[in-house]
Formats: structure tokens, C-alpha cells, sequence
């Protein structure tokens, strides 16, 4: 089933009339300019448990470059004026998160990218921890990514091997798990990027509940029609 991408861009993007189903192009979602959006994501993403206080991260495409948020940095006091530049090069900026070499691959291998968030979704996180790729058991989830890659990369070399291993996987899904580490995704703003991770943990969050509840097995599948 293919995912009718410009539907969504349409209600992302409030009916804007300039917005055609050939060339999908999201504007910003709220009244603020994308660094302080950045800010109010990265603090909704701590508000709802799918980070804690100073984990996950989030950038933005800004022209040829991208601002991220920096290395250490706490969700209930970072400021609009802390996030850091990056340039495309492979410069490792040092107040920068630590994840930037993996953000900077995203977007040089997905051009449609205009945002990316990664977060520490814990129903996510568990139902992934054995390595094989999610597959959601609700409608909703099975919709918008009928399976999410998960990914295993030695906790020893991530930062080597990690930033090409998610690009590549998010060149091809909205969405993708690293075992035991977190989510990662990437949108055409940053609206849509935290759409991803939330619509991600909530189908984590169900398919947990269902077999707690003994009313959902392997070998029961949820079909679309």
C-alpha cells in the first residue's frame, strides 16, 4: 500500500492553496520561526516521556546548513540562541550534539529532508530490543510505515558506523529504530519529523497493551484492505 504522501502534506500544511499534489512542500506548521519550533519540539518530546531531560536531539535544514541542538542539553532550559550551526563538511563542531555526523548523513542522502528528530521512545525501545523490525498491530500504524526497520550497531562503534547505517535506512522509511539505543526520523519540517516519533510510540504503546492483554498473538495480523 503506497502512502499517500501529498494528503498529508496538505493537512500538515492547513490547506494551503499554494501547496500541489506533485511537489510537496510543508510550511511551518506554527506561528515562530524554525528555531524557536525546534525548541517548543525538543520540549514536547520531554513532556510526553520520549526523552528525559537531557537526551535525544533535534536539527533543521537551514539553506545549505543545518542548526542542531547542542551536546548535553537540557529540554526545560535550552534557549533558541544555544542551538548550534553546522556546516555539511565533515567539521565536527564541539558544543554540537554528538549525534551531528548522523544528522549531517541524513540529510545528504535524503534531499527531500528538511528536519531531523531522534528521541528514546521507551514502548518503542522495548518491543525492538530482540532486533527484528516493528511491525505495527493498529490500523493507523500499519498506514503510515507497515514496518519500521530496526536497526543493531555495536554500542563500541556507533558513532563510527551509525550516521550512514540511519541514512541509508531513512533514505527508504520515514522511521527507524536503533536496538536499544533510540528513534530516528526525518520530515519535510519539523512538524511532520515529531509526527513520526510520536505515531511511532503510540503503535509501540498499543501493540504492547494488546499482548498484556492477551487479545493479540504473532500469528494474528492485522490485514488492510
Amino acid at each position: 500500500m503506497d502512502f499517500p504522501w501529498h494528503k498529508l502534506a496538505k493537512l500538515v500544511a492547513l490547506h494551503d492553496d499554494d501547496l500541489d499534489d506533485d511537489s510537496i512542500n510543508i510550511r511551518h506548521y506554527y506561528a515562530m520561526d524554525n528555531k524557536q519550533a525546534l525548541i517548543r519540539f525538543y520540549r514536547l518530546l520531554r513532556q510526553y516521556g520520549l526523552n528525559d531531560s537531557h537526551s535525544g536531539n533535534i536539527s533543521y535544514l537551514h539553506e545549505s546548513d543545518f542548526y542542531i541542538t547542542p551536546t548535553g542539553a537540557c529540554a526545560d532550559l535550552l534557549e533558541a540562541s544555544e542551538l548550534v550551526h553546522c556546516t555539511m563538511d565533515d567539521t565536527s563542531v564541539a558544543a554540537a550534539s554528538m549525534d551531528q555526523h548522523a544528522h549531517r548523513a541524513i540529510y545528504r542522502h535524503n534531499p527531500e529532508a528538511r528536519a531531523v528528530i531522534h528521541s528514546h521512545n521507551p514502548y518503542t525501545l522495548a518491543l525492538t530490543l530482540n532486533g527484528d523490525d516493528f511491525i505495527p498491530v493498529d490500523l493507523e500504524g500499519q498506514y503510515y510505515f507497515p514496518r519500521v526497520p530496526v536497526i543493531s550497531i555495536s554500542f563500541k562503534t556507533y558513532f563510527e558506523h551509525s550516521p550512514i547505517l540511519i541514512a541509508t535506512a531513512l533514505a527508504e522509511y520515514p522511521v527507524v529504530v536503533v536496538r536499544g539505543h533510540g528513534v530516528y526520523a526525518q520530515g519535510q519540517s519539523l512538524e511532520l519529523a515529531y509526527k513520526w516519533v510520536c505515531s511511532l510510540e503510540q503503535s509501540a504503546k498499543t501493540a504492547f497493551l494488546a499482548r498484556q492483554a492477551g487479545t493479540f498473538s504473532e500469528d494474528h495480523e492485522l490485514k488492510l484492505e
